[in-house]
Formats: C-alpha cells, structure tokens, sequence
C-alpha cells in the first residue's frame, strides 16, 4: 500500500518554545509580536483566578494561527499580573502599582524590540489593564522603533461576542461567557455544582460611572456580592468555543489588516505664515 502523507508540523508560535536562533530568523521576516496582559485575580467561587490569563493565552494563539496565511506571528508569554486593585476585597488576587506595571511592559516592549521586532501587538484580556495600556503606547509610540498596537479582545470582537450570550450584553466578569470560555480552555476548574446561586447583578460598568460621562473608582464590591457580574448558569462549551473562535477572530483580522501597521503619515506643508515646520 502507498505511504500516506504526512501532515506538514503546524510552525511553532509560542515564543517561549522556540529556540533563540528561530526568533532572530522570525524578527528578519518581519513577524508582528503579540505581548498577552492579564491578570490572576476572583473570578467568583466557581473560576479560578487564572481565568483572564487563560483566556488570553488562547486567544492570543489562535489569532496567530489564524493571521499567519498573510505574515508570522508569534506570541510571548502571558504577562500576568495586572491592575486588579478593585478585586482585592474577594481575596485571591494579585495586583501591581500602576507605576510597576507600566514599567514591566515598558520594559518587556524595549527587549522585544532590541531583537529587531517592529510590530508588536499588546494584547489585553482583563478590564482593570484597557487604560493603562492606552497611556503606555501614548508614552512608548512617539520614540519606539516598533509600531505599537494595543487591543481588548473584548472590544474588538465587539457584537460578534455579545450575540452568544443569551441576557448578558457582552462578557462580563465570571458570568455567562467567561463561564463558556473557560469550559473549553480548562473544563476541570470550573465548578458547576451551584451555577444557579451565583447570578449577580448585569450592569458591572455601573461601579466605575459617575453623572453622565464621568469616571469614578470604586471596588468591585459595590456592585457584587460574590465577585460575578453575570449569569454563570446560561453557559455552555459550546458557547464558549464560538466565543474564542470570534474574539480570535477580531485579533487575527487586526493583525492582517496593513493599514494597522501603515506608517506613521506626515500631511504638514511646507509651514505656515512663512515659517517652515522642518
């Protein structure tokens, strides 16, 4: 009988499985980096405190699976540990200072980029991080030899997350998609014994608003009893295959798409009232 074929390996996207050399090989073809930020922080009494960072391993590494039809992709390890200040009352959380976090992944983006990496995708998996990751880029782009990207999956998948859940608007923290999510990623830590005593309140953004547009901190424990905001019993793997598959989905598109990496334009003149700009 005829050999079968072998199925060619999938290439390795996991930079801390690769070799050094294959990382220096990786920077010369030019392959955008993305750097996952998390958290280990409660995740209510039925997920455990890994939840973000599992969530945003995986993630991260089926969007470089699925970009890499167009360009190399590889994925750093999870950083983390976050800004998860607000989650402290529940117990099990661990948590940097703003000035600590910014720094490491100050730190980490400047190491990545000595190796010759010039597009670097900070990749965001837990809600405390969005606006510090924003004011990191704000700080690092205007002098960085890297192109610097920062997304949430959460927000870049957008509607194509929300209308897998049944009463919730989106993932919110430990209800109904987190729940279905981490039934796929790590089945035998989620318990399901009392699902159905867990449901808090639906409206999580509420702790941090003030007036009509205005920002206030206040601790997770404003809004719910049991560190859940959602509806943990409409959850299912199913669900939360569909889910992952969506928000790798926004990421990959993010990382295909040129004009996320176009170069910084310059449409100045030649100045203005006489005075050159240059």
């Amino acid at each position: 009988m005829p050999a079968t074929p072998r199925e060619m390996p999938m290439p390795e996207t996991d930079w801390s499985r690769l070799k050094a050399h294959e990382l220096r090989a990786l920077a010369a073809q030019d392959a955008v980096v993305i750097l996952p930020i998390a958290s280990i922080e409660q995740h209510g009494p039925h997920l455990p405190t890994m939840t973000d960072t599992r969530l945003g391993y995986e993630i991260a590494m089926r969007a470089a699976r699925k970009a890499r039809d167009t360009r190399p992709v590889v994925v750093t390890p999870v950083v983390w540990s976050g800004l998860s200040e607000h989650h402290m009352p529940y117990g099990g959380t661990l948590t940097l200072s703003q000035s600590t976090f910014r720094a490491v992944i100050r730190d980490l983006v400047e190491a990545i980029t000595r190796h010759g990496f010039r597009h670097i995708l900070i990749s965001n998996s837990h809600g405390g991080n969005q606006i510090a990751m924003q004011q990191i880029c704000d700080e690092l782009a205007p002098t960085s030899a890297a192109t610097l990207v920062a997304t949430t999956y959460v927000t870049e998948a957008g509607d194509d997350l929300a209308r897998h859940c049944q009463d919730q608007p989106g993932v919110m923290h430990a209800g109904e998609a987190e729940t279905s999510m981490m039934m796929v990623c790590e089945p035998d830590l989620v318990d399901t014994s009392d699902l159905g005593n867990l449901t808090q309140a639906m409206d999580g953004a509420r702790f941090l608003k003030a007036g009509k547009a205005s920002y206030r901190w206040r601790p997770f424990q404003h809004v719910t009893a049991n560190g859940i905001v959602g509806n943990p019993t409409r959850a299912s793997a199913a669900k939360g295959e569909a889910m992952l598959e969506a928000g790798a989905e926004a990421v990959a598109a993010l990382i295909r798409d040129p004009e996320t990496w176009a170069p910084v334009l310059d449409v100045r003149g030649e100045g203005t009232q006489g005075v050159p700009f240059r």
